[in-house]
């Protein structure tokens, strides 16, 4: 199977640090809210300390915004416990806002199709899912380089507009409050013609 945008986020349920504790949670779980799932290769490691924590810092964002971040690698929970009682200064990430879930099987990673085989992790794919399940955005990148919580959260607002305006459409670099477009040939031309 090839996932894809459009189509029902596999569901999951593995083991989870939440709050310096362990506990179950089921992808399934979150089908009221929208939900980041990003995957990031490895705790204890260097770019992805930048980018759990970036996402923490902004939780309340996307918590205002009916949504959920879930983090997942393929270390154990008990690896993600010590790394979250490990100090930033010292490489740790300290408390976060949202779950990071043990993929130790690399089910999770290889059903989302972002395991790298030889590595034996999972890349940086980030999957944006809405309330009804529905993988609305996806995107992977390589190991070196982490990824935007601005761009992000700008995807996930135009998402949540278009689900709720279901004749309009948002161009390129939208921004919540811009100019959006008519899902029309005719109506669409009052856009184009404010532009240069």
């Amino acid at each position: 199977m090839t996932i894809r945008v459009g189509q029902k986020a596999p569901d999951f349920m593995a083991t989870a640090v939440i709050d310096q504790e362990f506990a179950t949670l089921k992808l399934s779980d979150y089908l009221d809210q929208y939900v980041i799932l990003f995957f990031y290769p490895l705790d204890f490691t260097f770019v992805c300390p930048t980018e759990i924590i970036a996402f923490s810092d902004r939780h309340e964002e996307f918590s205002s915004l009916n949504t959920e971040i879930l983090g997942v690698s393929v270390d154990s929970e008990f690896a993600h416990l010590a790394w979250i009682q490990t100090e930033r200064k010292q490489g740790g990430i300290g408390d976060i806002n949202y779950p990071l879930v043990s993929d130790l099987k690399k089910e999770i990673s290889t059903a989302y199709e972002v395991l790298e085989p030889e590595a034996g992790i999972a890349l940086r794919g980030l999957f944006i899912i809405d309330p009804e399940g529905i993988i609305q955005y996806m995107t992977v990148n390589n190991f070196s380089f982490g990824r935007s919580v601005d761009e992000t959260l700008r995807v996930l607002k135009a998402i949540q507009y278009v689900q709720s305006h279901q004749d309009e459409v948002c161009p390129i670099d939208w921004q919540e409050g811009d100019k959006t477009m008519v899902n029309d040939p005719v109506k669409s031309k009052s856009y184009f013609a404010t532009k240069n």
